[in-house]
């Protein structure tokens, strides 16, 4: 064949190979196809017999082509096997023992933007016929770039997706949360709410049955975002099902364990406290599910005291193997508050955690019988605490004033 023939015929094989793969870009074909078709055409079109292509994915190299070729080559190409040198276009690389590249002739490192983004292991068909190794390095460019954007544009997608979700669980979760806590003669609350993201795992509430008696709850659920927010929203229609229906607390407490496992297998579980207070008698009627316990001040006597009895996390086992429903009678000045691990587990920068004892001598020393006034002596001694040091989970402390006077 006359060499200007043999180079027009080239010319030609090389702008149908262009043709097609961009032709199939232009289409928004599949990454599948995108392969496919850039592996046709190098078989067909540019005269070459083997080859293998290595994509990068998340910093290292992962084989997305293998045609024609019988040694045993590695699925994926860690970043650190493989040196290069930019000026020379040259790579070493490193493989471990039982794999090789030998009976393949030439690699070409294809570079955009000067990052490297697939490497191209080929061999020829007819060795007397030269190949235009910087048109291949060039269609191997165009396909490793397609590749790229549709991964981005993927990452885009499942971005916008899960923003979308977040304002949706953030949405449901604001729901739940009462819209505005009573500031009464007989009874104030207060609430610091600091959520560790966008949607939280916490939840609190106070209720009013209409009948003489307050309850109010705080929990924290195991995970975070939608699922959390749709599992504590099922988990407050059911507190208030129950609340509605008069249930004691005892009933109610298995009630809500048998739901939960029900809906989750044990998979998810919530920490849970909720109080019972009886206007008439001053009874005050509680049960803490494994949850932080809540700090109880009588401003008579001036003595502090956690509230521990209850059972374990809700949840997590089909039947409850305990169960003891705490009692104080004739309370009628107290303070009550209640927090989730958040508030315990803050750090400071010397990663020791904010505690227990921390907040009960806070809760000690402070004589203040209103609610937003802790609140805001508490979020003082909170930010000298932790000194910035951003928080781990979500916080959140409820606070309420029970007066007689």
């Amino acid at each position: 064949m006359h060499v200007e023939e043999y180079k027009y015929q080239r010319k030609e094989l090389e702008l149908k190979a262009l043709l097609e793969i961009t032709q199939a870009i232009n289409e928004n074909q599949s990454e599948e196809v995108l392969v496919n078709i850039f592996k046709f055409t190098c078989l067909v079109h540019l005269s070459i017999r083997s080859l293998i292509l290595y994509v990068a994915k998340e910093g290292d190299f992962e084989q997305r082509i293998a045609h024609g070729v019988k040694a045993k080559t590695p699925d994926l190409l860690v970043r650190t096997s493989v040196k290069e040198d930019k000026k020379t276009g040259s790579l070493s690389i490193q493989l471990e023992q039982g794999f090789s590249f030998g009976e393949l002739e030439t690699y070409l490192p294809v570079y955009h933007k000067e990052k490297l983004l697939a490497i191209l292991f080929i061999k020829q068909k007819n060795k007397a016929i030269a190949l235009d190794l910087d048109f291949t390095q060039a269609l191997t460019n165009i396909l490793v770039v397609a590749l790229e954007n549709k991964r981005f544009a993927r990452r885009q997608l499942e971005q916008e997706v899960l923003k979308r979700e977040m304002e949706i669980a953030s949405q449901v979760q604001q729901l739940l949360f009462p819209a505005t806590l009573p500031a009464t003669q007989f009874l104030k609350a207060e609430v610091t709410y600091m959520p560790h993201s966008r949607v939280g795992g916490d939840y609190y509430d106070l209720i009013e049955d209409g009948n003489g008696k307050i309850y109010f709850c705080i929990a924290d659920v195991s995970g975070k975002g939608m699922a959390a927010a749709l599992l504590m929203s099922n988990f407050q229609a059911a507190l208030r099902t129950l609340l509605r229906s008069h249930t004691d607390l005892e009933t109610l407490i298995h009630q809500l364990n048998f739901t939960l496992f029900d809906l989750t297998k044990g998979e998810r579980f919530i920490t849970f406290f909720i109080g019972e207070y009886a206007k008439d008698n001053g009874e005050l009627r509680f049960v803490n599910a494994g949850h932080n316990p809540p700090v109880l001040r009588d401003l008579k006597t001036n003595t502090v005291e956690f509230l521990e009895a209850g059972t374990t996390i809700l949840g997590a086992f089909e039947s409850l193997p305990f169960l003891e429903v705490g009692m104080r009678r004739e309370m009628r000045d107290f303070m009550l508050h209640l927090f989730t691990d958040g508030l315990t587990e803050a750090m400071n920068p010397a990663e020791e955690e904010f505690g227990e004892e921390r907040f009960l001598e806070l809760v000690e020393k402070n004589s203040a019988h209103d609610p937003s006034e802790f609140h805001q002596e508490f979020r003082l001694v909170l930010d000298k605490f932790t000194a910035k040091v951003p928080f781990h989970d979500d916080l959140t402390l409820l606070s309420l004033c029970f007066s007689s006077s």
